[in-house]
This record gives structure tokens, C-alpha cells and sequence, in this order.
């Protein structure tokens, strides 16, 4: 069978999935149907075989045997595109497996799709590593591993610590203040820092310490017990943690740490556009949403903009689904191709005769959840599709939205419970779904998690109840900005709505909303239009006007810390008519005319207000025609000033500077009068 130019080889797995191979290729859109395997990976690896060798991409429903295929293939001497896909635990291996051939439809073609190639980076280690301990455990550790990497011990605060008998590996004391950087680039700042004297003779002793030390180092092994030198410590390539009161958990690490030498391909998990970025405008600060729930401090402001630090980045894709203009987008795969995903397999689906499809998205912990249900109990119901992403935190509003305006019925993410600390972003994303849906009459519980790590708990949840009835699907083609998708996916929601509202209220901080501005206090001056970086603000050229699109508005708040009036309030809320996508007029008024020529010029409100400011309170303006030329256009300015002979940079009159004969010449004239003056009388006594 082929579908989307790839031979598609499926296998029931020595008969323990029903499946039938006209149904299936009929589900797919292949004609005629298509020959389901047995046994592909024993008995009738010669399939495979003949299907490498005719040169197509080959797609095998298979995931188990995986590296026996690849091996075959290799010695072979092929070279051709292989893809593996999983509808054994993901759907034929159920309490539900006979009536799962619409899901199995649904993947394969999922499987099919050509995936577009995602940038990487590179990573160097030269192997110089830190061993950052408290006592004997550390150099201990060091010297395990010397042979292997070039290490330096450090310890803090140590007590008698034994000196080694060969001096095989440094040893300093201090204590690490601060730390950066990655693997195969970190940088640590040591205080109370000083070498190991060589003379210590039952217990290390040191030199004299000073704070301030800094230094470089490929890899950090962490074994002193105390806080993490960094914010989701796990996350970071190259640093490595261990109890040094566990010997397992200190040979793992070394274990780990010991292959971190070399050369390493890291993916670019996230693509920033500069130009969409809200975060901020002339110093002002607009945006905050990905600085506040990037879990590693990948993501720093960088003037107008942030920085986005690749190689700090761990790919859990938060800032990509809370930023609203779409300036951070996931990369792995790209937004674009996770919405054709979507398409394919939610269109497939419902094509081949499957109904209420539950949308399960899952990474790497979900998988593992998923073959443990399948292996040892129920399996997943028969309209519970899975979904596979690098992250489930990268998923978003524009996620949720597209999902169900292509006809999911319900979409439930699966989280590892031990990082619940790091699911802030997830559930403002989902609380503006919940939000927007059972305002629009689809009710609460349309987008769910489930953070059970108890598989039977799972379980229960996903046979907990019928799924509802799900949206009609939509036919639009997800692609483009993320704003405009989430936009037309609401739009269509909101057309076949059970209980469509037009415009629904929405909490502080959503990406959604309106302005408030007091017109009155407006005048005019357009710097919001200058702020706004998504173009919701704009002006007209050609007349005194200020025009909002509610469309583009992403509650950044940019316009209202500029505004110098004070007069902008953010207004949330999710307006779904027509009048949304259009400017409208929030203020105009007629041009202020030139009192000498009658030339239409700057804005009335505008020139009144600096009129009001400077008359009579500057010295400049202290009389009326110098606040006349204020009304007066470019040119009649020029003409006046040089009709009457007005100096622009005439100030007043200075005055005239004292210098040293003034001085003189007054003491003197001062001393004259002195002496000129006639004595004064004594005092008159009189008798008592």
C-alpha cells in the first residue's frame, strides 16, 4: 500500500491485532487493498526487504524491531528514508482493538507526511570537568575518572579532609557563587577560594583564600548536597547532580559524565522573530509573558527585545506557546507542520469512520505510559488517539483551538507529575481554552491533564465517560502566523457553535482584548501608534486619527505605559465579528489652520495643549505673539520672525560680569561715604 509516495508495510503481530487489509486500505484512500503481514521482522523479513530495494520512503507499523530493520537496510547497502510507527500499543493492542481500524488509518497516514528537517546546533566538550564536593567523596570521584577527563576538584567549606597520597588530581577550596554557561561552556565565580598547600599532612590545608575567582570548564559534576548551581538543574546539558551520600547515584553520574567528551548535535528547539517581539519599546516594558515561565533563564531581555539563548534552551517550548505574536514558535517540528499533523490525522480519522476522536498528545513520559496500559491493562480506548511532541508544554491556545475546530472532540495531555512546578504556562493556555470554549457553549472539560504516574489512575481517566460530541471540522488550512490561525480556528468554532457569543470577557494578562481610551484626554499624539509592535494601532497620514484592530491587539500594554497622557486602559476579551478584523476610528479631529494663511497643519487638540503649557509659564512665551506663532503653520513662522525681526535665539538681556577694579572702585566709594558721614552724638545722660 501507498500513501503520500511511501510504501506502507503493516504487520498484526503473529495475528494479535484483527485487522483487515481491504478495510484499512480503503480508510487510507489506497486502492486495492493491501496485504497485512504476519510475521515482518522473522519469517517475512523478505518484505521489507524487496520494499528498501524498490527505492520509495518506506513507512513500517512497527516500532519494537526498529533496529532490526535498520540493520537489514545497512547491509543491504541501502540508503533509503525509513519511518517507524507504533499502532500495536497506540491502538491494536486494546480491549477496544476490533473497532481501532480508524485510528490505525489515521496514524499511518500521519506517518506518511514528509517531515521538514529541524536546524541543530553543536556542542564541544574538551573534556575539562569540575568535581564540585565537600570531602574525600569528590576527590575520590575525581580520581576515578582522570584517566578519562581532565579534572579539578573543589570543595566547599570542607572539614579534615585526608590528603591524597599522589597528588594525581588539583584540589582547591571554595565555594561556588555563581555559575553560567552550558556544556562545553560553563563559567563559575568561586569565593573563598585557594589551592591545596602541598605540605598538609594529616588533613588538606590550604592558602590564603580570596573571593572573586573565576573560571572555565566543560562539564560540573555536583556532589556537595547543597541547592543546584542552576534553575532546572536537570535540564542542563553538561551539569550533572548526585547525593554523595548514595554511591549508586555518584557512579551513575560518573558513568554520564565520562561519555560527555566530544562532539555533541543539540536541536534548536525554538525560532525567534525579533520583529514580532512585545516585550518592550524606548525603555519601556510591554510583554513578560515567556521571561516569567522559561524554567532554565534561557530567555533574558535584550533591550526593545529578549535574547534566546540556544544552548541554555531545553526545549520545553513554554515561551512558544504563551508568547502571543508568535515571535517565539517551536521549531521541532515547526508550527506549520504541527497543524498538517493535526489535519491528517483528526480528517483521516473521521473519514475512515471513527467518531468523538480524544486527541492525547504525550512526549517522552506519555510513551512509556502508553506501553505500559497497552502491555498490562486495557490498552487505550479505540477513539483515543495519540499524539507525540518533543514537549507537551510547547502546546498552546493556537493548539487547542486548531485541534478541535478539525474536529477533536476532547484533547487530554498527559504530564509527568514531577514537574508540576513547570506547567505554569500549560494551564494559563489552557485556562484561556476553557475560557473561550464553554463561552461559546461547547462546555468545561474540553482540554484536560492528566498527571496521574499510577498507570491504572491513567486508565480510569481515559474510560472515565463518553467523550462529547465533537465540533462539525472545519476545511481551512492551518498556515501562516500563529494569531491568524488561532483567530480563523475560533472563527470557525464560533460558526457552529451550540451557543455561539459574539464577544466574551476574558482574565488579566490574555492575549486577547480591546482598548479603553479616554478620548477626551487624547490628543492625538500618536505615540501609542509608534509603540505598538503588533500594528493594532495605526494612523492616518492624511488626517488628525487614531485606529485600533482589535484583531492584532495582544494586550502587551505597550501603548498604555506610553501614552504621555495616561488616558490608554486594556480591555481583555475575545471579539469574534467581523468588526474585530477592521480599523476603527478611536479618535479624529479636524487639522489646527494656520491663523495667517489658513493652512491645515498638526492637530488642534495637540497645539492647544502645548499653548497651555508654555503661555505665560516659560520665558519664551510670555507674551501673546510669540503663543500667536504657535498657531501659525512651518512657513508664516519664518515670514513673521523675519518680518519683525525676531531673534529665535535671543534670550533676555544678560548682565554685565563684575571683575576685580568693580570691586575695588565700590569698596572705595563705600570707604568715602564712611568718612563723610558726621560721628554719631553719645548718649544723653540724664539725672536720676
Amino acid at each position: 500500500m501507498e500513501i503520500n509516495g511511501k510504501t506502507v508495510l503493516v504487520c498484526d503481530c503473529n495475528g494479535t491485532m484483527p485487522i483487515d487489509g481491504k478495510t484499512l486500505a480503503r480508510a487510507c484512500g489506497a486502492e486495492p487493498g493491501m496485504d497485512v503481514n504476519t510475521l515482518l521482522c522473522r519469517s517475512q523479513l523478505a518484505n521489507f526487504e524487496r520494499a528498501v530495494q524498490a527505492g520509495l520512503p518506506v513507512v513500517v507499523a512497527c516500532t519494537q524491531e526498529a533496529p532490526l530493520f535498520a540493520e537489514v537496510r545497512a547491509e543491504l547497502g541501502l540508503d533509503t528514508d525509513l519511518t517507524f510507527v507504533n499502532i500495536r500499543e497506540h491502538a491494536g493492542w486494546s480491549d477496544e482493538g476490533a473497532r481501532a481500524l480508524p485510528k490505525i488509518a489515521a496514524l499511518l497516514a500521519e506517518a506518511a507526511l514528509d517531515v521538514p528537517p529541524t536546524p541543530s546546533l553543536t556542542l564541544k566538550s574538551a573534556g575539562v570537568a569540575l568535581i564540585y564536593g565537600k570531602d574525600e567523596v569528590a576527590v575520590e570521584a575525581a580520581r576515578q575518572i582522570t584517566d578519562r577527563l581532565d579534572c579539578t576538584v573543589l570543595l566547599s567549606r570542607p572539614a579534615d579532609v585526608v590528603p591524597p597520597r599522589l597528588a594525581d588530581v588539583p584540589v582547591f577550596r571554595g565555594t561556588v557563587s555563581a555559575a553560567k554557561g552550558h556544556l562545553g561552556a560553563f563559567e563559575v565565580v568561586v569565593n573563598d577560594y585557594a589551592p591545596a598547600l602541598p605540605s598538609s599532612r594529616s588533613a588538606l590545608r590550604f592558602e590564603h583564600p580570596r573571593d572573586g575567582a573565576s573560571s572555565t570548564c566543560d562539564l560540573i559534576l555536583d556532589i556537595t548536597g547543597d541547592p543546584p548551581l542552576f534553575t532546572a538543574h536537570e535540564k542542563r546539558d553538561g551539569y550533572l547532580r548526585a547525593d554523595p551520600r548514595d554511591p549508586v547515584a555518584v557512579q551513575k553520574a560518573l558513568f554520564e559524565l565520562v561519555e560527555m567528551s566530544g562532539e555533541f548535535e543539540k536541536p534548536a528547539y525554538v525560532a525567534y522573530d525579533a520583529g514580532l517581539c512585545a516585550h518592550s519599546r524606548s525603555k519601556k516594558t510591554g510583554c513578560t509573558r515567556c521571561l516569567e515561565v522559561c524554567p532554565t533563564g534561557a530567555i533574558t531581555p535584550n533591550g526593545d527585545h529578549v535574547a534566546i539563548d540556544a544552548y541554555v534552551c531545553a526545549g520545553c517550548g513554554s515561551c512558544a506557546a504563551v508568547c502571543p505574536t508568535g515571535a517565539a514558535t517551536y521549531a521541532l517540528p515547526p508550527r506549520d507542520f504541527l497543524y498538517e499533523r493535526l489535519q491528517t490525522i483528526l480528517s483521516t480519522y473521521n473519514q475512515a469512520g471513527g467518531t468523538a476522536a480524544v486527541l492525547l498528545a504525550h512526549d517522552g513520559h506519555g510513551e512509556e505510559m502508553l506501553s505500559t496500559l497497552a502491555r498490562h491493562g486495557r490498552g487505550l480506548p479505540a477513539n483515543v488517539i495519540p499524539f507525540r511532541v518533543q514537549a507537551v508544554t510547547q502546546l498552546g491556545f493556537d493548539f487547542f483551538a486548531t485541534a478541535l475546530a478539525y474536529g477533536a472532540s476532547q484533547i487530554r495531555l498527559i504530564v509527568d507529575p514531577r514537574q508540576r512546578e513547570e506547567l505554569g504556562g500549560l494551564a494559563t493556555q489552557i485556562g484561556l481554552a476553557e475560557t473561550a470554549l464553554s463561552g461559546l457553549g461547547y462546555g468545561a472539560g474540553r482540554v484536560s491533564v492528566i498527571d496521574e504516574a499510577d498507570p491504572d489512575a491513567v486508565e480510569a481517566e481515559l474510560y472515565g465517560g463518553a467523550a462529547p460530541t465533537p465540533p462539525r471540522a472545519g476545511s481551512f488550512t492551518a498556515r501562516g502566523n500563529k494569531r491568524g490561525t488561532t483567530l480563523l480556528a475560533l472563527r470557525h468554532l464560533h460558526s457552529v457553535a451550540p451557543a455561539p457569543v459574539d464577544i466574551l470577557p476574558l482574565a488579566p494578562g490574555s492575549p486577547f482584548g480591546t482598548l479603553e481610551v479616554n478620548v477626551e484626554g487624547c490628543t492625538l499624539c500618536l505615540s501609542c501608534v509608534g509603540a505598538c509592535p503588533t500594528g493594532a494601532l495605526i494612523d492616518n497620514p492624511d488626517w488628525p486619527m487614531l485606529r485600533f484592530i482589535e484583531d492584532a491587539c495582544v494586550q502587551c500594554g505597550l501603548c498604555k505605559a506610553t501614552c504621555p497622557e495616561k488616558v490608554i486602559g486594556l480591555k481583555p476579551r475575545l471579539n469574534l465579528t467581523e468588526t474585530a478584523k477592521s480599523p476603527v476610528v478611536v479618535k479624529e479631529e479636524a487639522p489646527a489652520q494656520c491663523i495667517r494663511c489658513g493652512k491645515a497643519f498638526g492637530m488642534r487638540g495637540a497645539i492647544d495643549k502645548v499653548i497651555e503649557k508654555l503661555s505665560g509659564k516659560h520665558w519664551m512665551f510670555q507674551d501673546g505673539s510669540a503663543t500667536e506663532r504657535i498657531r501659525m503653520c512651518e512657513d508664516c513662522r519664518l515670514v513673521i520672525q523675519h518680518e519683525r525681526g525676531i531673534d529665535p535665539f535671543a534670550g533676555p538681556a544678560r548682565p554685565n560680569p563684575r571683575t576685580t577694579e568693580d570691586y575695588l572702585r565700590e569698596r572705595d566709594a563705600q570707604a568715602v561715604r564712611e568718612a563723610a558721614r558726621p560721628p554719631a552724638s553719645p548718649p544723653r545722660k540724664f539725672d536720676s
